[in-house]
């Protein structure tokens, strides 16, 4: 997912590999294999990342669909407008599934 991300914002900032590497200390090659997935960058390299596009370690690595926090607290106002039954109901799917992935994880 990494490497998706990476090359998404890349071409939406415009910047070329080159210029990316520059930024990094890295070589146009190795920004190259980190799109590719062909290799996974170190910590400081992710969060120098996140920090040149603005947006969360967690984006970068698909654990979120939220760029950055910022983004994550208008999606959590929005919800504040909703009815309060609307998201109790969304809360008890959440859970019903959450308790469904616990009971398939502990069959494995």
């Amino acid at each position: 997912m990494l490497g998706k991300r990476l090359k998404e914002l890349r071409l939406e900032r415009g910047v070329t590999q080159s210029e990316l590497s520059n930024y990094l200390g890295l070589t146009p090659k190795m920004v190259s294999f980190y799109e590719l997935e062909q290799r996974f960058p170190p910590q400081d390299i992710i969060i120098k990342l996140a920090d040149y596009f603005n947006v969360s370690t967690d984006y970068l690595l698909g654990r979120s669909e939220f760029r950055n926090s910022d983004e994550l607290l208008r999606e959590y106002s929005s919800l504040y407008n909703k009815n309060p039954k609307e998201l109790e109901d969304y809360i008890q799917e959440l859970k019903i599934k959450e308790n469904e992935n616990d009971k398939t994880e502990g069959n494995k």
